[in-house]
């Protein structure tokens, strides 16, 4: 079991917002997923954007968003634009 932290794309703020949703540790991230997990977070910070939910994604992967697949972004893009009011 890894700390939040040590996972890539997790800062000390994301882990802690992910802390106070009930995310302890990689696995209750990878249980929780990417999108769900973001969703929870922006239900305290409504500034959450699209590259947090990236980063939480490849956090997930094990890999910085940055390598995220562009299937894997495209649809992360949707679930995004589907779920943020502008």
């Amino acid at each position: 079991m890894k700390k939040l932290t040590d996972l890539p794309n997790i800062g000390k703020v994301v882990a802690k917002q992910l802390y106070a949703v009930g995310i302890k540790n990689d696995e209750d991230l990878i249980q929780t997923g990417s999108k769900k997990a973001w969703l929870l977070i922006q239900q305290s910070d409504p500034s959450a954007c699209y590259n947090r939910l990236c980063g939480l994604e490849g956090a997930i992967q094990g890999i910085r968003r940055h390598h995220l697949s562009d299937e894997t972004k495209a649809d992360l893009k949707t679930f995004y634009t589907a779920n943020t009011k502008w």
